[in-house]
């Protein structure tokens, strides 16, 4: 965000952590945001609390730009998902999508099936451990109000990458977040169940493309970084 303004020709204040603000005294956020407001345009604000940049907009005169809140969305992200989708497929729309990795706590997935329900003829396949499905709120916001209007709208949940792997035009790959785990055996359990390796690229498309919001962990195989379908680095 700041090497994003200061390419737009603006300047930049402001801290990376909490606890360098008075946050770390027990701040609210709007109080917070107040007092930002006095210094600044515009208040890009990253938060862990799911909604606390929406509590800062209420409270302020001046635009918040929510650069990810918690486990519930991820707009600016989703901004860039969707420039290079345009720029990989030169439309926004009738196409497959494969979100693939922790569709429960991902909030670049949550905000970017909002985005393309926008479009048409989107068909989006959800592959993950049953414990990081897609939470239920989204089937019902996005894909309709009962679960037979899912598969009307081409949701299917597919728990294995190679069954649908031919079918993809794009693969949305997401690392398994172990801050979004209660327990530590549960992520150690959950955290190799999907990787990408050449091995299942063998059976994709030609034109593929490969999508991540980064940072990787493992969950792509560093081999992939060189095959041509690979676009997360441009992303």
């Amino acid at each position: 965000f700041e090497a994003a303004m200061l390419e737009l020709g603006g300047s930049v204040l402001g801290f990376s952590s909490a606890d360098s603000s008075s946050a770390s005294k027990g701040e609210s956020v709007a109080d917070t945001a107040r007092v930002i407001e006095c210094y600044a345009d515009i208040i890009a604000m990253r938060h862990p609390k799911e909604g606390a940049p929406y509590v800062a907009s209420q409270y302020v005169n001046i635009p918040v730009i929510n650069a990810g809140d918690g486990g519930h969305n991820h707009p600016t992200q989703t901004l860039t998902d969707l420039l290079t989708i345009r720029r990989e497929k030169g439309r926004l729309s009738n196409f497959t999508i494969g979100f693939c990795g922790d569709l429960k706590f991902g909030r670049t997935v949550h905000s970017l099936i909002k985005a393309l329900s926008r479009y048409e003829g989107i068909n989006y396949i959800l592959i993950s451990p049953e414990e990081l499905q897609i939470p239920e709120y989204l089937k019902k916001d996005v894909f309709k109000k009962t679960r037979d209007a899912i598969f009307d709208y081409g949701v299917n949940d597919i728990p294995k990458m190679e069954d649908v792997m031919p079918q993809l035009d794009i693969l949305y790959m997401t690392r398994v977040q172990r801050e979004r785990f209660f327990n530590e055996a549960d992520y150690v359990r959950l955290k190799d169940s999907y990787i990408l390796d050449m091995d299942k690229l063998k059976i994709a498309k030609k034109d593929l493309s490969i999508l991540h919001p980064l940072p990787r962990v493992n969950e792509i195989s560093v081999k992939v970084d060189n095959d041509p379908r690979a676009c997360y680095f441009k992303q």
